[in-house]
């Protein structure tokens, strides 16, 4: 989908920002080529590359009407996450209340309604159906209260996500690589479980900051019977869960030391270098 705008046009004196950003963040160094356009993103999507030395800026095309100054702090943070500096706390924190508000979460969700596609392959794998787990763990757990969304298992074997709930699309989704004889029941049952949560808890906003794990969310995740055990595999592949691989056709994840987040995320080393944080896109190539 071509850009919307170019942003020189659309916006007068935005280009002056980034230069001067750029100036703040790297005084000694010359301002390279900069380009900036909005782009219809699915989401509140901010990107930046270095390529052949020009810098290329799409911003979310929600964020026209936004202030000079959520502009400025878009543009520090894209920069800061650029040449690796780092980020003003005012800048980050004034970012993040501009795009929590209600008005932009508003239209956030309806634009990823929109515009996202949502892939969905089929509840049932070769061992575990996800339907049958959601109406078991709904019956023990939420007195059978939940309304069923659409689960589905993920088209590829990600290594990186093990799950996550997508409100837009009112769907769960679980990575294939957990559809195995040798990854035990328990741990699919948390998964789903996780997400559940996440159905019963939607994530609240505290200040400028989004509450993904409050208190109530983290009481009723502890009374899971399983937890411990879950995790532990999960995290560290303590029942064989690492050794799930080539030999069975199956792509292997090893989580970080870090755990479980918000959509149940497996951080792992990563060759490309491309990073995602905050709802920013970080690309060098």
């Amino acid at each position: 989908m071509p850009p919307r705008a170019n942003l020189t046009t659309v916006r007068e004196g935005l280009l002056p920002i980034f230069q001067e950003s750029y100036r703040d963040l790297r005084p000694r160094a010359p301002i390279p080529e900069i380009s900036v356009q909005f782009f219809p993103f699915a989401n509140v999507n901010n990107t930046i590359r270095l390529r052949e030395g020009k810098l290329l800026v799409r911003l979310s095309d929600l964020l026209e009407g936004a202030p000079e100054s959520v502009l400025r702090s878009i543009a520090h943070i894209l920069l800061a996450k650029m040449y690796r500096k780092p980020i003003d706390r005012a800048f980050a924190t004034r970012y993040r209340k501009y795009i929590s508000s209600h008005y932009m979460s508003s239209k956030a969700h309806l634009v990823r309604q929109m515009r996202g596609r949502k892939r969905i392959d089929t509840h049932r794998g070769r061992v575990y159906d996800l339907n049958q787990l959601f109406d078991d763990l709904n019956l023990r757990f939420f007195f059978g209260l939940l309304a069923r969304p659409n689960l589905t298992w993920s088209q590829n074997h990600a290594r990186n996500s093990l799950g996550h709930y997508d409100p837009a699309h009112n769907i769960i989704v679980v990575s294939r690589v957990f559809d195995h004889p040798r990854v035990p029941r328990y741990a699919v049952e948390y998964i789903v479980y996780h997400e559940m949560l996440h159905l019963k808890f939607p994530v609240k906003l505290r200040g400028s900051r989004r509450c993904v794990h409050s208190r109530e969310f983290q009481a009723e995740e502890k009374l899971f019977p399983h937890l411990d055990q879950a995790k532990l595999f999960l995290n560290r592949g303590e029942y064989g869960w690492s050794s799930i691989g080539a030999a069975d056709g199956v792509a292997a994840a090893h989580a970080a030391t870090a755990g479980i987040h918000s959509t149940l995320m497996l951080y792992l080393p990563r060759r490309s270098r491309k990073y995602v944080l905050e709802m920013f896109s970080y690309v060098k190539q």
